[in-house]
């Protein structure tokens, strides 16, 4: 029995470490990817939290000029809904929650009605990711300009 233990428990632990993708070594910290310019008024955003090498939060929005967050424009809501079919503070914790859940190791699906902002969350997702695997705090910049 001892040598059964002294043999699989190694393998065990090997397993256990295999597999760790795009987050591998992040560092804890709170990290930002914010959009270089406001599209339709709105900046969009991702931050993350992370804590023992892994992510606990994920936060996706945006922002206009007085730093209204627009998942909470009603109006906007409203229109987009009925238009769309979505609205920010779904498709905002719809691809959120995907970040969290995957632990960014995983592809991220778009949401029918929010797919530009599908692209944007992206292309955040990954300059987020990568400043934490830097452990660099500092807000990264993603151009959007083509998105215009």
């Amino acid at each position: 029995m001892k040598w059964i233990i002294r043999k699989l428990l190694p393998l065990f632990l090997a397993l256990c470490l295999v597999g760790c993708g795009k987050t591998e070594g992040l560092q804890d910290g709170y990290y930002t990817a914010q959009a270089s310019d406001f599209h339709f008024g709105w900046k969009e955003y991702v931050t993350i939290i992370v804590k023992g090498g892994r992510i606990v939060s994920v936060e996706y929005n945006a922002e206009n000029a007085s730093g209204f967050i627009k998942s909470w424009d009603n109006a906007y809501m409203q229109t987009m809904l009925h238009s769309n079919g979505t609205y920010p503070n779904e498709y905002t914790r719809y691809y959120a929650g995907q970040l969290l859940d995957g632990q960014g190791e995983e592809e991220i699906d778009a949401l029918s009605g929010a797919t530009s902002s599908y692209g944007s969350f992206q292309k955040l997702e990954a300059a987020v990711l990568e400043q934490a695997k830097k452990g660099d705090s500092s807000i990264a910049i993603v151009d959007n300009s083509e998105e215009e």
